[in-house]
C-alpha cells in the first residue's frame, strides 16, 4: 500500500482584514488581501489552507466572521481556521461558513471542555490542536498562547500528549524561535514530539527551501507541513509573490 503524500500547507496570518507575515511572532509585514491570495492559491491548487488570526485571543475578541464568510466563498479547497475560538457557538459559525477544521490553541487552557465538545459533534478530523513554543534563557521550552504573548507551564511533549488525549486530529507546532526566519524547521522537537504521538503533527516555522520540507519529514517524522514566508514572498528579504513550491520538486524531496 503506498504511502499518503504529504500535505504542503499555506498558513496565512490575518491582521484585521490584512494578509501580514510575522518574524519570530513579531515584525509583522503586510502581505496582501486575503481574497486575492485564495484566488492564486486557487490556481496552484495547493492541498489545503490554514487561516490564523493572529491577534484576536491577544484582544479577547471574537474571529471576523465576515472576511471568513468571503475567503470560504472563494476557496475551492479544504479551510481551517483558528483565532479567537472561545465557545462552540464560534466554532459553530466557523462549520457553517465553509471552513472544515478549527485550530484550537489558547481556548485549550481558557476553556478546557471546548475540544471534547467539538470532537463529540463534529469528529476528530475536525479539530486541529495548535502549540506554538520557544525556549527561555535556561534553555526550556515552554508553550506559550495567546498569539505567543502569554506563557504556559507545560512542555511542547506534555502539551500534545495532552492534547491528544483531549480527541484533537492533528497538531500544527509551531516555533516561535524560527517563524520567518527561513533557516529550517526544529528537527529536534519534531521529531521528539511526533514520536510520542498517534495522530499526525504537521510541523510549522522556519521553512526557506523545499530541501527543508524533505528534512522535517524524513528526519523529524512530521506527516505534514505548514509554510509561510516561503510562498507569500519571492525569495528572503525580496519583495511580495505568492507562489508554491513546483509539484515534481516536491515530490522529489517528499518521496
Amino acid at each position: 500500500m503506498s504511502r499518503a503524500r504529504t500535505r504542503v500547507i499555506p498558513c496565512l496570518l490575518l491582521k484585521g482584514d490584512s494578509l501580514v507575515k510575522s518574524v519570530k511572532f513579531k515584525d509583522y509585514r503586510y502581505i496582501g488581501d486575503p481574497i486575492n491570495t485564495v484566488r492564486i492559491f486557487n490556481e496552484l491548487e495547493v492541498d489545503e489552507l490554514v487561516f490564523l488570526d493572529i491577534t484576536a485571543s491577544k484582544e479577547s475578541r471574537s474571529p471576523n466572521f465576515k472576511l471568513l464568510e468571503n475567503i470560504a466563498s472563494e476557496c475551492f479547497m479544504p479551510l481551517a481556521y483558528g483565532g479567537g475560538l472561545r465557545t462552540l457557538s464560534d466554532v459553530r459559525t466557523i462549520f457553517n461558513i465553509g471552513f472544515e477544521k478549527v485550530v484550537i490553541n489558547s481556548a485549550a487552557f481558557s476553556n478546557p471542555d471546548l475540544i471534547p465538545e467539538i470532537v463529540e459533534i463534529y469528529g476528530s478530523q475536525a479539530v486541529v490542536g495548535s502549540i506554538d513554543y520557544k525556549s527561555n534563557i535556561f534553555k526550556r521550552f515552554h508553550v506559550y498562547s495567546n498569539g505567543g504573548s502569554k506563557k504556559q507551564d507545560p512542555s511542547p511533549k506534555e502539551w500534545a500528549s495532552h492534547l491528544e488525549t483531549k480527541g484533537v486530529g492533528e497538531i500544527l507546532l509551531t516555533s516561535i524561535e524560527r517563524d520567518g526566519t527561513w533557516n529550517g524547521y526544529d528537527i529536534k522537537m519534531v521529531k521528539e514530539i511526533s514520536q510520542s504521538l498517534s495522530v499526525p503533527l504537521i510541523a510549522n516555522g522556519g521553512a526557506g527551501t523545499v530541501e527543508h520540507l524533505g528534512e522535517v519529514v524524513k528526519m523529524g517524522g512530521a506527516s505534514a507541513v505548514a509554510v509561510g514566508s516561503m510562498v507569500v514572498y519571492q525569495k528572503k528579504d525580496m519583495g511580495v509573490l505568492v507562489n508554491f513550491p513546483d509539484k515534481n520538486k516536491l515530490k522529489d524531496v517528499l518521496g
